[in-house]
């Protein structure tokens, strides 16, 4: 629509209809807005996402098109990690900034509708004044009269209501207030974005401390054995029955070992760090009891969401949609600054020498005003804003479709991800199986004198070490798990993350 193309000829028609057809014409333009519309962008096709295998492992199952749980996690059945995400929500200083951001935004919502409403001011004014002999001069009145005049001081009271309107005859307001809206749908999934963030971190880091606790569980047993190992190789060598070259290999070996040992405790103690944060509370307070892999079920069935249902649920999509709908609203304000604006004004009130007839109809004064102003030389500062708007909408929109590839690829990584885990971890028990079998059979021999005690150490070894690899695959699936709902969007619209003064605006999604 080209309103700046339009013209209209009304010069035989009569003053009554000639302010009906200027106003239908206004009413008509009216109800049009200068720029682009905006419209959500189509969904990837359905071969978008690779369809995964019917099953990973024999403990997971995979359900196409599947809800999530707006509480994901507590399919971990883990009270004590329903109970750290719960105070996470409630304490976390990241997620309430991010809440009073959002009210920021959708108080900016309603500034912008006030613009579109006419506003009216009211005055009252008492002044004191004097006129000289000059301005009755000035006024005509000449002479040696107005000359000599002596006028006695006086006062004068006035008491006005005002009122103004700019008519949006090309949709500028309307764009400007489509703008701010779309920042406050921004900040609303923002916010969605940094609460599903939190709680997936939240997830992985219990299964990190649970993973390094099990680790630091099984290499201090590793070191034990090696410690026996070598004070019975130190005996051997005190009795000359082996070369003390065996004793020095020994020794190597345990300390190789033990060093493992304290970027294990490091980790842990950061990790638990890390859940002191997130929780909003200092390290030194963080109390909670220790995460272990025994207290986290690894939950049995995962949703796959298809591809038209993942771009509405990722809120990180949503943010990219809700900032290429800014960015087409602004072309339309651009656009609208360059044609002609029209305001009409309105007062009425009263002048009067003294109060007692300031309200009679004798000191009425009232005015009606309509102007219209046309931009004719801004130095191209307006079309250059045009023009950049028009460039920010084309950023937009390819950040949007990095988004969305970015979204998809999550998926397809958690997905794999999964896959391979369950296989790894499948490997890994066979690993942990035999290694506890030789060890066994190792420990019967050693009772009946056919193998050395050193023999039964070493499998004990051995078998520690699958344990460790064990321990580091089931993690892997736990955290990959919390992967898999974190990219489909972690069931954000089954809870009611926003605060009751920001879900009050803008119709924003419940």
């Amino acid at each position: 629509m080209k309103p700046a193309g339009f013209r209209l000829f009304v010069t035989n028609v009569p003053p009554l209809s000639r302010v009906l057809l200027a106003g239908a014409l206004v009413a008509a333009v009216a109800g049009c807005a200068v720029g682009p519309n905006f419209h959500q962008p189509a969904p990837p096709p359905p071969s978008s996402i690779a369809p995964p295998s019917a099953a990973t492992g024999n403990t997971q199952t995979f359900v196409t098109g599947a809800d999530i749980s707006g509480e994901w996690w507590t399919l971990y059945h883990s009270p004590e990690l329903n109970s750290l995400i719960d105070q996470a929500l409630a304490n976390n200083p990241t997620l309430t900034a991010s809440q009073q951001t959002l009210i920021e935004a959708q108080e900016a919502v309603r500034a912008e509708e006030g613009v579109a409403v006419p506003s009216l001011s009211g005055s009252l004014q008492a002044e004191r004044q004097r006129i000289s002999s000059a301005d009755l001069a000035s006024s005509g009145q000449t002479g040696a009269g107005a000359a000599n005049a002596n006028i006695p001081p006086f006062a004068l009271y006035n008491a006005s209501l005002s009122v103004s309107y700019g008519l949006d005859i090309f949709g500028g307001l309307r764009r400007q207030l489509e703008s701010a809206k779309a920042q406050a749908d921004y900040g609303r999934y923002e916010l969605e974005a940094a609460y599903l963030a939190r709680t997936a971190n939240i997830v992985t880091a219990a299964v990190t401390e649970a993973s390094l606790h099990a680790q630091i569980d099984a290499t201090n047993q590793i070191i034990a054995a090696d410690q026996k190992q070598l004070s019975i190789l130190q005996n051997q060598v005190a009795l000359g029955g082996i070369p003390a070259a065996n004793v020095l290999s020994e020794q190597a070996t345990l300390a190789s070992i033990r060093a493992t040992l304290p970027p294990l405790q490091l980790a842990l103690a950061q990790t638990r760090n890390q859940l002191a944060d997130y929780v909003g509370t200092f390290p030194a307070n963080y109390h909670e009891a220790d995460f272990t892999l025994d207290t986290l079920h690894l939950p049995d069935t995962l949703p796959v969401s298809l591809p038209s249902a993942l771009v509405q649920q990722r809120p990180d999509i949503a943010a990219a949609a809700a900032q290429l709908h800014e960015a087409s609203a602004n072309v339309g304000v651009a656009v609208s600054n360059m044609l002609p604006q029209v305001t009409l004004s309105a007062s009425v009130g009263h002048d009067a020498l003294d109060t007692a007839t300031l309200f009679t109809p004798q000191t009425l004064l009232w005015s009606l005003v309509a102007g219209i102003t046309q931009p004719i030389f801004e130095g191209g500062t307006l079309d250059a804003k045009r023009q950049a708007a028009v460039a920010a909408l084309r950023v937009a929109g390819a950040q949007y479709q990095t988004t969305v590839l970015s979204a998809f690829q999550d998926v397809a990584n958690a997905l794999q991800a999964l896959q391979y885990d369950a296989d790894t971890l499948a490997a890994d028990q066979v690993a942990e199986d035999a290694a506890a079998k030789s060890l066994a059979v190792t420990e019967d021999q050693v009772s009946f004198g056919g193998q050395p005690f050193t023999a039964e150490l070493t499998a004990q070894t051995t078998y520690q070490n699958a344990v460790i690899a064990k321990v580091k695959a089931q993690a892997a699936r736990l955290s990959d798990t919390a992967a898999l709902f974190q990219a489909l969007g972690g069931g954000w619209w089954h809870r009611q993350d926003v605060s009751a003064q920001a879900q009050n605006c803008c119709g924003l999604i419940p």
